[in-house]
């Protein structure tokens, strides 16, 4: 007689020790009546282990995050030593086919769970994958990137005062390790109250694909399968450069002035001091331009690469305290 743990009931369908599965998770057609298949990856060993979830495309825009899930996949990083991994490349499916963050009833889905069974269809695909995926899972790593086209610097957040996620956040090896507060209503917020440790991913921004961050997801998705001795043996989890820098305390410096922003080259990671110019603001006839210099000392975590900006937009997200 198997063991809970033995046979993982995700969907309806069981899923056995050894056993490699692809799952439909389908809430809604499109309003062509077309069906819309979100595939569900599950890779079992034959020895018992945690089980880990990798999630993508909670906004539909965030295409470095799927990236970095499909990698995952093609590269089979997912078949594990033992365990169980579970690949979601895109949760948001109807964003990803509109090319749009939301759902199409407006909604940010991670503005909506634990969510609701005859709610939104956002609140509804919350619903299904936090009560028929969630829990036979132990642990969560989701990607994201950043939006409206501020490039975040590769990165992982995590709560405060968490020694396991602190733990897992230095074994993933991101360059930055960022504490903030679990957002009402998100899928962090609804795992953490579940008691599933989750990592938050943000690299990049929005429709784009970077290789520095597509590498860092991947390479860390690896250490962290290492960690959890579940890394299969045909692939290394090399140790990062660098070690983690971890931050307790950022602000965005916001523009003086309306114009055309240009941000200084290669500042992302960068350690500035205050003072430091860090790009500039000019009007389209040139008569004006102006200095964006930087209000004080740290790490710059995320550029703003919109070539217009209006005066008080966020320029550059820039540390302010380390942990120490």
């Amino acid at each position: 007689m198997a063991t809970q743990k033995d046979i993982l009931y995700i969907l309806g369908k069981p899923i056995r020790l050894g056993e490699s599965v692809e799952i439909s998770f389908d809430v809604a057609n499109l309003h062509t009546s077309s069906s819309v298949d979100v595939p569900i990856f599950i890779e079992r060993s034959r020895r018992p282990g945690p089980t880990v979830l990798f999630t993508a495309g909670i906004h539909g825009d965030e295409v470095n995050g799927v990236e970095i899930v499909r990698q995952i996949i093609a590269k089979g990083i997912n078949k594990p030593k033992r365990g169980t991994i579970i690949c979601i490349p895109v949760i948001n499916i109807f964003g990803f086919i509109n090319l749009t963050r939301e759902f199409p009833d407006g909604r940010d889905l991670n503005r909506v769970f634990p969510g609701n069974e005859n709610g939104s269809l956002a609140s509804r695909v919350a619903y299904k994958l936090i009560h028929e995926v969630i829990p036979y899972v132990d642990y969560v790593v989701d990607f994201h990137t950043g939006g409206a086209g501020r490039f975040n610097a590769p990165q992982i957040r995590i709560v405060k005062d968490n020694l396991e996620l602190e733990e897992l956040a230095k074994a993933f090896g991101a360059p930055f390790v960022m504490y903030s507060k679990n957002l009402n209503k998100s899928f962090r917020y609804t795992c953490s109250k579940l008691g599933i440790p989750m990592l938050l991913f943000e690299g990049g921004k929005s429709f784009h694909l970077d290789s520095n961050v597509t590498n860092t997801g991947v390479n860390g998705a690896k250490r962290v399968l290492a960690y959890l001795n579940m890394l299969n043996a045909k692939f290394k989890a090399s140790p990062p450069k660098k070690a983690c820098v971890f931050i307790s305390e950022s602000r965005w410096q916001r523009a003086n002035y309306s114009g055309m922003f240009r941000p200084a080259l290669d500042l992302m990671s960068t350690k500035v001091k205050k003072g430091d110019v860090l790009g500039n603001i000019t009007d389209p006839y040139g008569k004006f331009n102006d200095f964006v210099r930087a209000e004080h000392s740290g790490y710059i975590i995320n550029v703003n690469e919109s070539p217009i900006v209006y005066q008080g937009d966020a320029l550059f997200h820039i540390t302010r305290k380390l942990k120490r």
